[in-house]
């Protein structure tokens, strides 16, 4: 017997049995037995009868722990049974949890062959093993009151034809899935093989359950697990929106993926969904414009007008007729009606570049328009109401400014409602090789030629604290590129590394200075604003001007100076605006102008 199973195995490794192919053994069966009468010749058949079986239930038993699809396994049972058992047909069949079929195979099972099996069950006999949970086992099905009149032509049972019977439930737990059923052709030595065949069925309907089960509560896993992997798939998408959106907002110029940067632009997609006016705060060369641009082509005035005016570069009468526009005849030269800044950006977004720098008379103008949204041209007397979103910006200390009185409170709670910090370059170092690339990249394009970075030139522009941002990273990367003998930028091409840096110098002297912060706001004195008479009332040139306000007091370190001298220092400390020098010397521009005529001041362009 011994020797038989591990012939078996033999067999199953040539054969490739684990794949789910069916070994038929060759098992005599009853019938090719030599028939016997007597009770030795009984007890020697017992022998191979069991030995039979217990082949048969092992081979069976690897059949089910095969990885196939259910049904082919189901089927592969079916094809073995017919080895050791005598039967004519051998049938599966199993139930959903309904009662409705759910697969029926038998021996030459193939896809969709279901049915065709499915009509060869005695129905009223297969109900009644379902409902009693017990086998089921007829002897001659023609003579037996389980089986109806279709039943029998079912089974091709006749007087002349007697056909036996045997059905077996599968169950789960408790609960009847299904049954296995065979016939066969009635003689006398399957007669009195019924008993033994029950007993046989009923362990293979038991392992057949047990792997049903198996399937079954694979099969919901793998459902519950494909639904949570769809829900957890679902619930990342939602997770990862932001960092989508995040990407669609791409500024053309501001280049990098720091934190600082990313949270910005994370801001960007917030805001620009409101039409709430806005205050970009930010030294100098961080961007402010582009971030302005930005905002507006992500909201929903993307397809009006954006407008957009340096306060600081005009003066106040200037200033006044590009925002509101003047009228035919309203000032010398103003030879036909011409249309303000608020009014070209009607429906639009209206950018206010240094908007720290406007005059204190000028400030009260502007409050009225940003309040109300209606303002009349210069020279006019009808009033024109617009719809425009303002966007502001300025690297002053505004809460200071507004503690000296430099700036008017009440404009400044009108511009400064959702206010948006920029981030200086030192503040994203991450991001400066990337920027670096690209300036280089475009000085490349422009000047034909194919310079590259050096890794020592990388960490010369990491080291460096560029307090003029972005704007001064590209200048650098434009003077070293256009200055470097070689093909790729080494450390040695920037000036920084000889001590000729002009920039470095700069703003080496200026560095005690206090960078911008998005602090609390210093509390504003009961004093009123500055009159506009105060503001402009000063003695006239010729006699000892007054003494420079508190920021040109820096500069001249408090020594005694000439007129000639001061307005020099006034130009220099205001890059040569003579509309922020005559801020600082507390003079009109007109005044200003005479002075530069008068002591013959070359203007310094750059």
């Amino acid at each position: 017997m011994q020797h038989n199973i591990r012939k078996s195995e033999q067999e199953d490794r040539e054969d490739g049995h684990n794949n789910g192919d069916v070994v038929m053994l060759h098992i005599p069966s009853v019938r090719e037995r030599p028939n016997s009468n007597s009770e030795t010749d009984d007890a020697v058949c017992d022998v191979p009868l069991y030995e039979s079986a217990i082949i048969g239930i092992f081979e069976i038993s690897k059949v089910l722990t095969a990885p196939c699809r259910l049904e082919v396994t189901l089927a592969n049972v079916v094809d073995l049974l017919q080895s050791f058992v005598q039967m004519r047909h051998g049938i599966v069949s199993l139930f959903h949890d309904d009662g409705v079929p759910d697969i029926t195979v038998g021996a030459g099972w193939s896809e969709g062959s279901d049915e065709r099996y499915r009509m060869r069950l005695p129905q009223k006999a297969i109900d009644e093993i379902v409902a009693s949970d017990k086998p089921l086992v007829a002897e001659n099905v023609a003579v037996h009151p389980a089986f109806s009149a279709a039943d029998k032509e079912v089974l091709g049972a006749s007087d002349d034809m007697r056909v036996s019977f045997i059905g077996v439930p599968i169950r789960i737990d408790a609960n009847v899935v299904g049954t296995l059923t065979i016939d066969r052709i009635l003689d006398n030595a399957s007669s009195a093989q019924l008993d033994y065949d029950v007993r046989l069925l009923t362990m293979i309907a038991n392992l057949v359950g047990q792997t049903v089960k198996l399937h079954r509560l694979f099969a919901c896993d793998r459902e519950r697990l494909m639904a949570e992997k769809d829900r957890l798939q679902k619930e990342l998408s939602e997770l990862k929106q932001p960092a989508r959106e995040r990407k669609k907002v791409h500024v053309e110029g501001i280049i990098g993926d720091s934190p600082a940067l990313r949270k910005l632009l994370e801001k960007i997609a917030v805001v620009a969904k409101s039409n709430s006016t806005m205050l970009l705060r930010g030294e100098s060369g961080t961007g402010k414009e582009l971030v302005a641009k930005a905002i507006h082509e992500r909201s929903a005035r993307a397809k009006r007008p954006f407008i957009k005016l340096n306060c600081a570069a005009l003066t106040e009468t200037v200033l006044e007729s590009e925002l509101f526009g003047h009228e035919k005849g309203a000032f010398t030269g103003a030879f036909s009606t011409r249309k303000g800044r608020f009014e070209l950006a009607d429906k639009g977004t209206l950018f206010l570049d240094e908007i720290g720098e406007i005059s204190a008379s000028f400030q009260a103008k502007l409050l009225r328009v940003l309040q109300e949204q209606e303002f009349e041209r210069v020279g006019g007397n009808q009033t024109i109401k617009v719809d425009v979103r303002v966007i502001a910006a300025t690297n002053k200390n505004l809460e200071e400014a507004v503690a000296r009185n430099e700036f008017r409170a009440d404009l400044y709670y009108r511009i400064n409602v959702v206010p948006l910090l920029l981030p200086p370059l030192r503040e994203r170092r991450g991001d400066i090789p990337l920027l670096a690339t690209k300036f280089l990249s475009n000085f490349n394009s422009e000047n034909g030629r194919t310079l590259t970075f050096d890794t020592s030139a990388i960490e010369v522009l990491m080291n460096c604290g560029f307090p003029g941002n972005v704007r001064e990273l590209e200048n650098c990367v434009q003077r070293t590129a256009t200055l470097a003998p070689g093909p790729s930028i080494v450390r040695d091409d920037f000036a920084c590394c000889h001590g000729q840096c002009l920039s470095a110098m700069l703003w080496k002297s200026g560095s005690d200075e206090t960078p911008l912060q998005q602090g609390p706001i210093v509390p504003v004195p009961a004093k009123p604003a500055t009159s506009p008479a105060e503001a402009t009332s000063v003695p006239p040139f010729g006699s000892e001007l007054a003494p420079l306000a508190p920021v040109g007091a820096a500069l001249v370190g408090g020594a005694k100076m000439t007129d000639h001298e001061r307005v020099i220092a006034a130009m220099e400390r205001s890059g040569w605006v003579q509309a922020k020098a005559a801020r600082l010397l507390g003079l009109t521009p007109r005044q200003i102008g005479y002075a530069l005529r008068k002591y013959g001041i070359e203007i310094k362009r750059f």
